[in-house]
């Protein structure tokens, strides 16, 4: 049930963010692409524009993909950014650097659940601009949000599958939440642990046993066992453990049994 949980969640999740275009302006190296790709799927999104790739198909866009050559077999390729952006009713654009001219800005977080509202009326794109360079400021133009990666002070550098990345999760963890309760898969309730009675049960079976084998001598035997309670009380192990665990001694008694009834027999 969880594993159907998960499909009909993860099917969600794609239906939610189907009308976000993740548009690559003029990418120069196609292992970018590729990796972009990949960050794409492993989070849901399937459409992909490039504006002008410098270099694609490449062999080295499809080995970066690592499984989601899907993606860049559906990929639209485009010649100018008004192709690529046709039928978008609002465009958020990624950079890095701070701008003179001021746009409404968000960080990638706030930015994701902009966009998962903005996509209920229509189509929008998320522009990621030049690996060098980023995008221009004419292009910013297009933009109505521009989105920051909050980074440390000392080093803000992202290359361009990592920042695609970033933004996928954000957009995938968005989708996540707004999904109604009973939709957002859950993980196995963990067990919980054996009750003191179960858990004294088989202490006292563990030292029956471990008597028996000659392991545990009188000399050692309190502290021992102290030991081995210590060892299993940090475990805490659940009762379905425990009943493994005497599962366990129980063969290892019927074993010794018929080794005593094998050597009586042999005198």
């Amino acid at each position: 049930m969880a594993v159907a949980a998960r499909a009909s969640a993860a099917g969600m999740i794609g239906t939610s963010l189907q009308g976000l275009r993740i548009v690559l302006v003029e990418p120069s190296h196609p292992g970018n692409i590729g990796a972009a790709a990949r960050a794409m799927k492993v989070m849901g999104l399937r459409h992909l524009v490039l504006v002008n790739p410098r270099f694609f198909p490449d062999p080295e866009a499809t080995a970066l993909a690592s499984g989601a050559e899907d993606i860049l077999e559906s990929a639209q390729v485009c010649t100018n950014l008004d192709t690529a952006l046709q039928g978008c009713h609002k465009v958020y654009g990624t950079s890095a650097r701070g701008r003179r001219i001021q746009w409404p800005a968000s960080n990638a977080r706030e930015a994701a659940s902009e966009m998962l509202a903005d996509l209920d009326t229509g189509d929008c794109a998320l522009l990621f601009g030049r690996e060098r360079t980023g995008l221009t400021n004419a292009e910013m133009d297009r933009c109505q949000v521009l989105v920051h990666i909050p980074t440390a002070d000392e080093y803000h550098s992202l290359n361009l599958g990592q920042a695609v990345q970033v933004l996928a999760y954000e957009l995938h963890m968005a989708a996540l939440t707004a999904l109604p309760a009973q939709d957002v898969p859950t993980e196995a309730v963990p067990e919980q642990p054996a009750p003191i009675q179960d858990m004294e049960g088989f202490y006292g079976h563990l030292q029956r046993v471990l008597r028996r084998s000659g392991f545990l001598q009188e000399v050692r035997a309190t502290r021992m066992m102290r030991r081995l309670r210590r060892l299993f009380d940090r475990a805490r192990p659940s009762q379905n453990e425990v009943n493994i665990l005497r599962g366990i001694l129980t063969e290892i008694e019927r074993w010794a049994s018929k080794v005593d009834r094998k050597d009586q027999d042999s005198l």
